[in-house]
């Protein structure tokens, strides 16, 4: 199964302002992930084709699964936050709050998915989508509760689990100093992604842990990507042992 972690800016473009949530659908469909990890999706915006761009981009995609937790408001209405798209069946979701008190809301969205990987072979992933703070700080904290929430501190070592999303990590140093200590692994390249017309920096990744290997995705970045957002996608191939 292929997994996407996507910044989409609120469905506007990174360089020419311009609110286009079908160009963030077409840069979503050139990798036909199974399941789509999006931040900064607006729910109940004033603007047109912002009243519920979670399920706009789930028609426009064909994802039949769908879960969205508001994290901050948006100017002049509507609230923005973390999304799942999914073609899995989603059988429960919940928000861990890794709001720092000082800083802007924050939090990961968690899905547990059930996968019908063969007849008669049915497992449960849990997925992990957050949207980290700013400063360096603020992201160690966030990812030291997220480690010591419920129910991730509670899962076996071999349970399935895939984290993505806008880590902001901009030095690169997240991963070696506190999930691949955690038994998280990442993609053996980080990417840029920032800024997505000329990307300098690998702020958005997938992570595995458990039963579940990570693979690039072999796809291209396409040209719809570099002015859909300002971040651009990062996908990868999960496989399970």
């Amino acid at each position: 199964m292929r997994v996407l972690s996507y910044n989409v800016h609120k469905c506007v473009g990174g360089v020419d302002r311009r609110l286009s949530p079908s160009r963030v659908a077409e840069a979503i469909a050139h990798y036909d992930p199974d399941v789509a990890l999006l931040q900064e999706a607006v729910v109940g915006g004033p603007r047109e084709g912002q009243s519920d761009q979670v399920a706009l981009l789930g028609d426009l995609l064909g994802y039949r699964h769908r879960v969205f937790v508001p994290e901050a408001a948006c100017r002049g209405g509507g609230r923005y936050g973390n999304a799942v798209l999914s073609r899995h069946p989603i059988a429960g979701a919940s928000r861990i709050d890794l709001t720092v008190s000082w800083k802007k809301r924050r939090g990961a969205l968690h899905a547990r998915l059930r996968l019908r990987l063969s007849p008669g072979r049915v497992r449960t992933l849990h997925v992990y989508n957050l949207h980290l703070g700013l400063s360096g700080i603020e992201r160690r904290i966030q990812l030291r509760r997220f480690l010591a929430s419920h129910p991730f501190a509670g899962l076996h070592a071999r349970t399935p689990i895939l984290l993505g999303g806008d880590f902001n990590d901009v030095w690169g140093t997240l991963g070696r100093a506190i999930l691949e200590p955690a038994g998280f692994r990442g993609l053996p390249r980080r990417r840029p992604t920032f800024p997505a017309v000329a990307p300098l920096r690998a702020l958005d990744a997938v992570y595995a842990r458990g039963d579940v290997h990570l693979a690039p995705s072999p796809r291209t970045r396409p040209k719809a990507a570099r002015f859909a957002s300002d971040h651009l996608p990062v996908a990868a191939d999960a496989a399970f042992r």
